[in-house]
């Protein structure tokens, strides 16, 4: 059940992660955690990895401990275990909340989104390829 949810909430930070890059200079397809390939989006897993823990790890578990995600919403097929749509409705209403969710930027001095947070770590990256900055990693600091 948890494999589940955390492979479905995953995918959206994947998502947006891809979303953020498409937003910058930065090639999708060159990676530098993840085997880079020519069809696959590389640098979002990267950059996701950043963030599931905080968003998708978090939001998860949240949702059951609030009980808005529950074993009957899972469908056993052969031998997978599939989220039933009115499950993904919500898993997707949840994440989409906690984009939206603003938090005071240390550095920048001014709220950001977590989804603008995505785009932050993007121009860290670039500031770090342009030799403008070294390279420091995320780190939650509220």
């Amino acid at each position: 059940m948890i494999n589940t949810l955390l492979s479905f909430a995953n995918s959206l930070v994947y998502t947006t992660a891809l979303s953020e890059i498409y937003k910058t200079q930065l090639n999708p397809t060159v990676s530098y955690l993840h085997e880079p390939g020519t069809s696959r989006y590389s640098l979002s897993l990267d950059i996701a990895e950043i963030f599931k823990p905080l968003i998708a790890e978090r939001m998860i578990f949240s949702l059951l401990n609030k009980n808005m995600i529950s074993e009957s919403d899972f469908e056993r097929e052969s031998n997978y275990l599939y989220l039933k749509e009115s499950a993904r409705k919500t898993i997707v209403e949840e994440y989409d909340k906690r984009l939206q969710r603003t938090i005071r930027h240390k550095g920048l001095n001014r709220d950001v989104s977590y989804r603008y947070l995505f785009r932050l770590e993007c121009y860290k990256l670039i500031k770090h390829l342009t030799d403008e900055k070294e390279y420091e990693g995320f780190k939650i600091w509220w």
